[in-house]
């Protein structure tokens, strides 16, 4: 738990930077849309109105889309889906990539060889190509909703960075005297690795949690853009998709594709701001004068 000095050290990093306290902002932001979105959006997503392809107005503030939904609603509901499976699946890919790394580095040896050259792998693949194939056997395979899907082959493809990482800072930990002590008065190898060398990383893996959102919002509107996306759902990125096999481009419904990619810019970048921010405030050497 981090105590009342650490957020208040936290808070002066985030507002001596003028770049991380405008991600901050926009980041709250971002996160109040999605958690009240019943209360903001002036309709149901799924509600039609007639007739469709309408510009915008004081009623329909960005217009409906060819079958006559309000696209400013679905653009506050979009938020909630868009921040909901960047979060999860940073999450669970986090976790994945901690797993490996620390077994990785406290086990050294052959474990060490066999998981390293497995992330090496799993490196070398196409990355945007290779998610799409998970999400494509996920989607074919699974009898859950099709947002878990995607968000599982996001998280099974951004995992290794996060392995080689915690891998890295684990080699130097496991080398301090502390955990020779340990070592000595014969305590587990699950105790060391959990209770005396997890909370060492947890640093890193907080700021990599930031940075994975971003990324998998990003990866998330690209497969709903090309139409590996789960359409019971509104998400950003579905929105994309419609606007394009509907001919909203061609049309010129500019109100229909330019607010969901300004949305999906803004929050990625949000985030990055913010994970810039944790980087800086966790790794000292990197802060700037105040």
């Amino acid at each position: 738990m981090m105590r009342i000095e650490s957020y208040k050290e936290l808070w002066t990093v985030i507002r001596s930077n003028k770049l991380s306290l405008t991600g901050f902002i926009m980041l709250i932001i971002i996160v109040f849309i999605a958690v009240f979105a019943n209360y903001i959006a002036p309709y149901d997503p799924y509600q039609r109105f007639y007739p469709p392809f309408q510009p915008p107005s004081p009623q329909h503030l960005l217009g409906t889309d060819d079958v006559g939904h309000d696209i400013f609603s679905q653009l506050i509901y979009g938020t909630r889906i868009s921040l909901f499976i960047g979060f999860l699946s940073a999450v669970i890919g986090t976790l994945i990539g901690l797993l490996i790394g620390l077994f990785s580095g406290f086990f050294g040896g052959v474990v060490d060889n066999i998981l390293m050259r497995f992330t090496d792998m799993w490196l070398s693949l196409p990355t945007l190509l290779f998610t799409i194939f998970l999400v494509a056997i996920l989607l074919r395979s699974s009898q859950y909703p099709m947002i878990y899907g995607i968000i599982l082959a996001i998280a099974l493809t951004s995992w290794p960075s996060v392995a080689r990482l915690v891998r890295s800072a684990v080699l130097s930990i496991r080398e301090r005297a502390y955990i020779e002590a340990v070592k000595a008065l014969g305590a587990s190898s699950t105790r060391i690795m959990f209770r005396h060398i997890l909370p060492n990383v947890a640093s890193i893996l907080v700021a990599e949690v930031v940075y994975r959102t971003s990324y998998a919002m990003l990866t998330e509107a690209s497969l709903s853009f090309l139409g590996l996306g789960d359409p019971t759902t509104v998400s950003w990125g579905m929105m994309l998709y419609y606007a394009m096999v509907r001919y909203a481009v061609v049309l010129g419904y500019w109100w229909w594709f330019i607010p969901p990619g300004i949305m999906i810019s803004v929050s990625v970048l949000s985030v990055m701001l913010v994970g810039m921010a944790l980087e800086e405030y966790f790794n000292p050497r990197l802060r700037s004068r105040y």
